[in-house]
């Protein structure tokens, strides 16, 4: 195997010479460019179906959210995991593990996305009754899950490997040119060709499909890169598995919470607001995907960053990166949370024109916008620690933010009424922040 080229090796190296602010802030642009292209597809998405087919498609097509959830978190834990120990191996100089890291991460994600989307096909129908689907927005769920599901081995393009060698403007481009091709997908399949919510999920699984194979031509056609990936490195490797298991796994109890929390909160608003209080609280979601698009751009612009430069020992510079990082995601929020509290309405009313959906999804972003100063905190965190190889205190965070805190307080305020359980959410995330940023102290 031939070593990297020299303008590979100063692209890499740069991680670690390069001042922090200014890394951590070109990091962050890039990574939050590909996640706020995202969310503008998922705003253009919802959309699409919501003017082109209707309100109940659009709260159809999000009751099959959690689906994309489960799929997301398992790219975001064989993606974190693998990122993790790219970066660490690159620091230290072991461009062997590196290579060996990112092959067992294709074989693991592609084995769990090919089982998910066999067992999902087929339990599909008994899933979307517990996730709250009943009539005509169970076939609407129907239709767009199975064709998810079908493409679900395509749902990951591996940025996050791409950024762990310091690649963050092809790691943007793997976001930005699938999902370019996903808006235009959209509105011909749907409106052109009358496919309905069909359409909507044929744009996705296309868009998908191209990231993928951007995806693997950067890793086996591209020979400016750090490390080859050969066939010994797509066999699976006890002790890499079990790395990328142990430091990926946080980062799928965090989705699979956040999927979690989203079906029980349909069930619990359609118990007691119908409808309407679930248009509304998919409004919302649509809305806060893509508000706090730049704090998931903070988190990911941070990791590369905190793995190379651990590996390489230098702990003065991971210091620093976590400081600015945090710094940035509560600033950041802040500004977000007072803009949606004096202009709630105009994005709430792009989505509906019903009076009384728009009337309680924009009460609703208020209360939820109350969340957003905080809400990067306690994920941001147990990206540090994940960063860093240090699988535990990810666990507990993950974990205690949804068995003692999200699950708990969102079905004891629920008793109260819709309102209630509104405002359970920023009570929720000022509790999971503080109980990070306490860990953090203790294990600093």
């Amino acid at each position: 195997m031939t070593g990297p080229d020299t303008t590979t090796r100063d692209h890499v190296a740069r991680l670690g010479t390069r001042p922090v602010g200014r890394l951590l802030w070109s990091n962050t642009a890039q990574a939050t460019v590909a996640v706020a292209t995202y969310g503008i597809y998922a705003l253009t998405n919802a959309l699409f179906v919501s003017r082109g087919v209707g309100a109940t498609a659009f709260a159809a097509v999000n009751i099959v959210a959690p689906v994309l959830l489960v799929l997301g978190a398992v790219s975001t834990t064989v993606g974190t995991g693998g990122a993790s120990l790219v970066s660490r191996s690159l620091g230290a100089g072991d461009t062997r593990q590196a290579a060996r890291a990112t092959g067992n991460t294709f074989v693991v994600y592609w084995t769990a996305a090919l089982l998910i989307g066999g067992l999902g096909a087929v339990a599909l129908d008994p899933l979307l009754s517990v996730l709250g689907a009943t009539g005509e927005t169970h076939e609407y769920a129907h239709d767009y899950g199975l064709i998810i599901l079908a493409g679900s081995i395509t749902a990951t393009g591996f940025s996050s490997l791409v950024r762990a060698e310091g690649r963050l403007r092809y790691a943007t481009m793997l976001w930005v040119v699938p999902i370019l091709v996903q808006i235009t997908l959209d509105p011909v399949l749907i409106f052109g060709f009358g496919l309905g919510v069909r359409g909507a999920a044929l744009g996705t699984v296309g868009g998908q499909a191209v990231s993928l194979g951007m995806s693997l031509w950067f890793f086996f056609g591209r020979r400016d890169r750090p490390y080859r990936i050969t066939a010994a490195d797509l066999r699976p490797h006890g002790p890499t598995l079990r790395q990328l298991v142990s430091v990926g796994a946080p980062s799928f109890l965090g989705r699979f919470g956040a999927t979690l929390v989203v079906a029980l909160a349909n069930n619990l608003l359609m118990d007691s607001g119908g409808a309407t209080a679930l248009s509304a609280y998919a409004i919302c979601v649509r809305i806060g995907t893509l508000v706090l698009m730049p704090q998931l751009g903070i988190s990911q612009g941070m990791q590369p960053l905190i793995g190379y430069n651990a590996g390489r020992g230098l702990d003065k510079r991971v210091d620093r990166t976590r400081t600015l990082a945090l710094r940035a995601s509560v600033v950041y929020g802040t500004a977000a949370c007072l803009l949606l509290l004096l202009f709630a309405g105009p994005p709430a009313g792009v989505f509906t024109d019903d009076p009384e959906v728009r009337g309680q999804a924009v009460q609703a972003l208020r209360i939820l916008a109350l969340s957003y100063p905080l809400a990067g905190v306690a994920t941001l965190v147990s990206a540090y620690f994940q960063a860093l190889g240090r699988a535990r205190p990810s666990y507990v965070i993950s974990i205690g933010s949804l068995i003692a805190v999200q699950v708990p307080l969102l079905l004891a305020f629920s008793a109260f009424g819709s309102l209630w359980l509104w405002i359970s959410f920023p009570v929720a995330e000022a509790v999971a922040a503080g109980a990070a940023l306490g860990i953090l102290r203790h294990l600093s």
